[in-house]
């Protein structure tokens, strides 16, 4: 099984990046270490000039592979959104609809461990700047054209899987997927006063 999931891809919609930053090694440190500059700096310090400079590499090279900041930004928060994702169907796989629904809502709200598949993306620094900066990704005049060329599809299946969910533990359930968006955002916000509070 192990061998199985080092060779998983996590998908991210093209139209988010000009080139595919997992197809090369170049394109992974831009990932792994955009994730370290915006955590250290947050996102609105952060440019692709200083990225650059902390990966030894020119400024021109990450637009190579992103068009801007904010494309960067919602690669990192598909990718996150994707990453949930294999985690809910990986471990609510088989289960009746209660122990379901209930192992989902511990998937998407529990703190973040490091993953060892994904050896160049640490989890737990992107859980910080999805708490952190994940209202950039979405807050802007672009936002309906970005959502009609599916740059948020991840984070909707996500919703629509809990969704299901929710249906088949209560099916008479009026707002099913009103709830399911309330849980993960709900649990961004939990670790957001996690954080502030010093919890």
């Amino acid at each position: 099984m192990d061998s199985l999931l080092s060779n998983l891809k996590i998908a991210v919609p093209e139209k988010i990046y000009v080139k595919d930053p997992e197809s090369s090694a170049l394109g992974k440190r831009i990932v792994e270490h955009s994730i370290i500059l915006i955590d250290e700096i947050g996102f609105d310090s952060f440019t692709f000039k200083k990225l650059g400079a902390l990966i030894g590499s020119n400024e021109s090279s990450v637009y190579r592979y992103f068009e801007s900041k904010h494309k960067l930004l919602l690669y990192l928060s598909s990718w996150y959104w994707a990453w949930i994702e294999y985690q809910l169907v990986m471990e609510t796989h088989n289960l009746n609809p209660s122990d379901k629904l209930q192992k989902a809502v511990e998937v998407v709200s529990r703190s973040i461990k490091e993953d060892s598949n994904f050896s160049h993306i640490n989890e737990v620094i992107l859980n910080r700047i999805m708490v952190n900066e994940n209202s950039k990704s979405f807050l802007t005049k672009e936002v309906d054209q970005e959502n009609k060329e599916g740059y948020f599809v991840i984070y909707k299946r996500i919703v629509h899987r809990l969704r299901d969910m929710v249906i088949a533990m209560a099916p008479h359930y009026k707002y099913p997927s009103s709830l399911a968006s309330t849980i993960i955002d709900g649990s961004l916000h939990q670790h957001f006063l996690k954080i502030i509070l010093n919890l």
